[in-house]
């Protein structure tokens, strides 16, 4: 299999996952640019803070979908190119990667919990299931956004690996995407941690000083 086609796919992908739609968003529904408040993390956790729930939603669905979407159109047009389970690992690091450091947005990008979940969708609808309850179970209990994601980020590795061969048919490469964006969510949340650690990290709901 040549490796171009790969390697447009993780362009592809990189530039689909570029579109910050919590800026997009909040530019159409006339809210002020989520990089100028509170965290100022261009995500759906903080375009809630804005006072809009519908923008929030709209942000979270949107994100959410183009890391599904840059997997899903690998599994559904990648066969008849050669085109497999590496490929579709490399579709889902690339737009996770391009919400990070969006190339639209001055590489300014949000911390990828949303678009890391629907990269999870594209993989398996269980394991996005499963990484998913997962973060609402901590958001509800310990009222933290951040502390939830990081939890998740921790168990949606381990579930890939147990639930290989069982739920869905176990792959290193899209099991070493997992561990990647996994380390790099954590890595996004380097500044929430501390917060947490010293208590002044804002609970859901609560808008940001």
């Amino acid at each position: 299999m040549t490796m171009v086609y790969p390697i447009l796919v993780a362009i592809a992908a990189y530039l689909l996952g570029s579109l910050s739609f919590a800026v997009i968003v909040s530019r159409v529904m006339g809210l002020n640019d989520p990089r100028t408040y509170g965290s100022k993390n261009p995500g759906a956790t903080n375009v809630l803070r804005s006072g809009s729930k519908a923008a929030a939603v709209a942000t979270l669905a949107l994100d959410a979908a183009k890391g599904w979407l840059a997997v899903a159109l690998v599994a559904w047009f990648g066969k008849p190119y050669g085109l497999g389970e590496g490929t579709m690992a490399l579709a889902g690091l690339g737009a996770f990667l391009g919400h990070l450091w969006p190339v639209f947005f001055k590489f300014e990008g949000g911390k990828g919990v949303a678009t890391a979940l629907g990269v999870l969708l594209g993989f398996s609808g269980w394991l996005a299931l499963a990484t998913l309850l997962t973060w609402i179970i901590i958001a509800v209990f310990f009222r933290y956004s951040s502390l939830a994601a990081l939890v998740a980020s921790v168990f949606a590795p381990v579930y890939y690996v147990l639930g290989g061969g069982v739920a869905w048919e176990f792959d290193k490469w899209i099991c070493t995407a997992i561990v990647l964006m996994s380390a790099l969510l954590i890595y996004r949340h380097r500044v929430n941690i501390q917060r947490l650690i010293e208590g002044k990290e804002s609970k859901l709901g609560q808008k940001k000083k």
